[in-house]
């Protein structure tokens, strides 16, 4: 909200010695080269985080989990190609819920699980929010209905988890 957002905002306005000492401090707090940030003009997307965080362009960081290290499927990429974590351990959590489903719940006898689908495709992403007359057509944001869910329950108390080592759902993201 104070630096970072304001060398954002000022763009190619920005002073060069402070677009330096922004650049030196996400290197601080991220790990990613100097260069490579004033390369991307201070502006880092998650993909593309995972990809050069190792400044190696052989090794992708995991997304769900940032502990989990993989091979780049492609080097001249410019973001991952896919989650080593999910890589490594995707089919322990299909397997332990195949067991689950079927021994303990008695339930998927011939059936198959898929662990992915592209349900996203299909989304209409129409919602309306409350007290709104109409539905909306935008990316899924609940922002809107937490607000008035507070606004009518002032005592409404909310909890956010995020994972320290999880790039999928960072801090501020979306706020």
């Amino acid at each position: 909200m104070t630096d970072y957002a304001q060398a954002l905002q000022a763009g190619a306005t920005l002073d060069p010695a402070q677009r330096d000492v922004v650049a030196a401090k996400l290197h601080d707090y991220t790990g990613l080269s100097v260069e490579y940030i004033e390369k991307a003009d201070l502006r880092i997307n998650s993909g593309e985080f995972e990809k050069n965080l190792q400044d190696d362009s052989d090794t992708t960081t995991g997304r769900l989990d940032t502990r989990f290290s993989g091979p780049t499927m492609d080097p001249l990429s410019k973001e991952a190609d896919y989650d080593p974590q999910t890589a490594a351990i995707g089919s322990a959590y299909v397997s332990a819920f195949n067991d689950y489903v079927r021994k303990a719940l008695q339930y998927g006898d011939n059936k198959i699980y898929k662990p992915m689908i592209p349900l996203w495709r299909t989304w209409n992403y129409q919602h309306q929010p409350p007290d709104f007359p109409r539905p909306l057509r935008q990316i899924a944001n609940v922002m809107p209905d937490l607000a008035w869910a507070m606004k009518y329950n002032p005592n409404l108390k909310v909890q956010l988890n995020a994972g320290y080592f999880d790039l999928a759902t960072p801090f501020y993201e979306g706020i």
